[in-house]
Order: structure tokens, then sequence, then C-alpha cells
């Protein structure tokens, strides 16, 4: 598992698009390889984004898939907010995040949903068929995840709810930095000269990647 910071820093509101446009980019690529992903949007999101977010990748070929990614992203594009703004390069930053310590299974099983669906993704003959994949939703937050691993519905369970436990925690944790300003911090590490991954055009086309 790995945990990548998406941070606007300071930017304005063409980078909050960014943010969102890089995690739903990510995201789907990491499902097209079969990954799980969790998502998770910083405090106050405004209608072009969130300042901050956290992807969660699953797997252990999860630090290979998102090793690429981790750095400065550059979207180059004219402002679909100010269209006579000279302005076209947009930058925004993806870092791996330290990991959790153990997380305490402190969630109320009555505050939780559980749904079972036949696991899927890559395997052929050789994947689960059984209904022993189950997702598992957090009624009063609306957090969801997936767990499908394991190949009993109960321990599928119980892997969700740990998963649970830490998208609560992440929650905290994102509300935390943005009270610290670390979200500051983090722009100020932008290398604005060095991108890892450039896009361009509304469509977030990629030019170049790393």
């Amino acid at each position: 598992m790995i945990r990548l910071l998406l941070t606007s820093g300071r930017g304005p509101g063409e980078c909050r698009i960014a943010v969102a446009k890089t995690a739903a980019l990510l995201i789907a690529e990491a499902t097209a390889l079969g990954l799980d992903t969790d998502y998770l949007e910083g405090p106050n999101p405004d209608a072009h984004g969130p300042a901050s977010a956290i992807v969660v990748v699953h797997g252990d070929p999860a630090a290979a898939f998102a090793s690429p990614w981790i750095g400065v992203i550059q979207w180059t594009a004219q402002s679909p907010l100010r269209p006579h703004h000279k302005r076209k390069n947009w930058f925004i930053g993806i870092f791996e995040l330290p990991p959790l310590p153990d997380v305490p299974k402190a969630i109320d099983a009555q505050d939780v949903r559980f749904e079972a669906f036949r696991a899927g993704g890559p395997g052929g003959q050789h994947q689960n068929k059984t209904e022993s994949a189950v997702r598992a939703i957090h009624v009063p937050s609306g957090l969801s995840v997936v767990a499908r691993e394991e190949r009993s519905q109960h321990r599928n369970k119980a892997l969700a709810l740990d998963r649970l436990a830490g998208l609560l925690r992440l929650q905290a944790e994102l509300t935390a930095i943005a009270a610290r300003n670390e979200a500051h911090a983090a722009h100020d590490q932008l290398e604005r000269g060095r991108p890892v991954k450039r896009f361009k055009s509304p469509n977030f086309q990629a030019v170049w990647q790393r």
C-alpha cells in the first residue's frame, strides 16, 4: 500500500482543477491494472476541486505503480477560469506520505453497512467467483472501501474495517494538514522546472512522463 498526497499548495483555482484531473487519471490507471484505490478530498473543496487530496493505492505493485507519479505535475492549457489570462502553465505536487501506525478498530459496527459482491479483476479461471468481496460504507462519514484480496467474506470484512479506520485517520490528518498550513510548505517544494509528468489541453492529454 502507498499513500499519495496531491497538493495545489498556494496555487489558484486552475491548480485545484489539475489536482482533480490528476487524481482521476491516477485512479483510472491504477484500476486498469487491477489495483484497488481509496480517495479522500482535503477540507473545503470548491467548485473547481480540492486544494489537496489523498489517493491510497493497495496491492504489492502499488509502490512501483506510484513511483513515476511522485514529483511535480505540469499542466499546460489556457485557463478555463480566466480565458484572457496570459499564464498557461499550472503546477501541482504529488508526495508520498509515511506509513500510518497501526490504527485501532474504533469503528462502531452499527455505523458500517456491508455489500457483498463477486471478486473481479485479473485472474481468469483462478479468480475467486464467490461473493467473498465486500464493500464497506461508513454511514456517518459516507466513506467507502472495497476489500477482495481474501478468499472468505469474513476476512474481507475485517480488512475493510481496517481500511475504513485508516481512511478516517487520513481524513483527520488532512484537516490537520490544512490547519497547520502544511499545504503551503508542500507548495514551496515544487520545482517548477523539473516535472515528472506533463499534460496539455483541457482534456489533460499526456505529452511526457518520466
